[in-house]
């Protein structure tokens, strides 16, 4: 392992700045922490640029603008693996975005890796380099810190130089650089780390079972419980675990009564709760929460024969995606086949440009644009997958 600087300081960081002016390439991570908390908290960065390594530590510092100056550098490439996760959390608690992004665990969903893959399994098939992961959910927030636990830290980033030219060869040698690069790109884009307040409550399987009523107090319990998060930094599951929230909303109906006689529920629910339970309950809904709630599907929307129509064409779509060598994961996510449902024009804004396309080509575009119009026929020695109208 090379030499580290360890920064600690305004002056170091200044430093580290002036020393990294003219750099073309830098390598990061970082680690974090999330439990027991709604806001996840920095708690180291670790970088590689050609004037050495170096390890952040952002506790003592104020201000981490240098770092996030060459994060969004367009002229300075970044390379990271999952870089997702450190480019939402710097985006949440200093509204940076990056440009000019490399990264490998994308990259590695278009040379034949399954995605998302670890990176202690790239660096090992790729590199032939044994990482040491068992500081992996060391805590990062204790100070000072455990050299072990530096060391750790400074493997995450030493080998993603060599790896990201080798990845780079190979796609430039696949021509696949720039389906690879589209994809990068959309690390770079601010709508990209936007989060819908109402996600977690629309996609809840629970909100699909229930009557209309309880609907509209499922919506307000998740955005109750959000909000309650947020105010006190605890984590939502701090605040209402999953687990009781069906009980607390089927048992709402039978009023406090039936919270205090259903034991599976925490007596706080009952008790100091209840007047907050109450309330969510019996006020009248407005006009956004209609709009929230028609987005909701009904069971009886989702037939069977539709369920079999669109794992027919998932499966299609796996075996090009490993004909192709690409992850199918990568290309197209299964949550996309709702969002292709609710919103037609979301498949035709995805797979009718870019490397989707060049991937999949016009029949399975056509599919996909036009989910509820296939139709399966099983004939003497064919399956056949078309369009209803052809």
């Amino acid at each position: 392992m090379q030499a580290f600087e360890l920064i600690t300081t305004k002056e170091g960081l200044e430093h580290f700045g002036q020393i990294n002016a003219d750099i073309e390439w830098m390598c990061f991570d970082s680690e974090f922490v999330g439990e027991k908390r709604f806001t996840t908290r920095l708690c180291l960065i670790q970088v590689a640029t050609e004037h050495g390594l170096f390890l952040i530590d952002p506790f003592p510092l104020k201000n981490l603008g240098p770092f996030l100056k060459m994060i969004e550098d367009p002229n300075i490439i970044k390379i990271t693996h999952a870089g997702e996760n450190d480019y939402r959390l710097l985006y949440a608690t200093h509204g940076t975005i990056p440009k000019n992004t490399f990264d490998t665990q994308i990259a590695a969903g278009f040379l034949g890796y399954r995605y998302p893959l670890a990176f202690k399994k790239l660096v090992e098939t790729e590199l032939k380099i044994n990482l040491n992961k068992s500081f992996t959910v060391a805590d990062w927030e204790a100070r000072p810190f455990n050299q072990n636990q530096l060391k750790y830290a400074i493997q995450d980033i030493e080998p993603l130089y060599d790896l990201w030219k080798k990845q780079e060869a190979e796609l430039s040698r696949h021509q696949r650089l720039h389906w690879a690069e589209e994809e990068f790109r959309t690390l770079e884009r601010e709508a990209y780390y936007a989060r819908d307040p109402h996600h977690e409550a629309l996609n809840s399987d629970l909100m699909k079972s229930l009557n209309k009523r309880e609907r509209l107090f499922l919506l307000r319990l998740f955005e109750w419980r959000r909000k309650t998060a947020e105010e006190k930094n605890y984590s939502k599951e701090m605040v209402l675990p999953s687990k009781f929230m069906s009980q607390i909303v089927r048992s709402m109906r039978s009023g406090r009564a039936g919270l205090r006689e259903n034991r599976r529920i925490p007596d706080k629910f009952a008790g100091d709760l209840w007047p907050v339970m109450n309330e969510l309950y019996i006020r009248e809904i407005s006009e956004d929460e209609k709009f929230l709630l028609r987005q909701v599907p009904t069971e009886d929307e989702e037939n069977a024969n539709e369920e079999i129509l669109t794992e027919f064409l998932y499966l299609i779509i796996r075996h090009q995606c490993m004909q192709k060598g690409v992850s199918h994961s990568l290309a197209l996510p299964r949550n996309w086949f709702k969002k292709i449902k609710n919103d037609p024009g979301f498949a035709e804004e995805v797979f009718t440009q870019g490397w989707r396309k060049e991937l999949f080509g016009d029949t399975f575009i056509r599919w996909l644009s036009q989910p509820d119009n296939l139709r399966i026929e099983i004939k003497p020695d064919v399956i056949e997958l078309r369009l209803a109208d052809n």
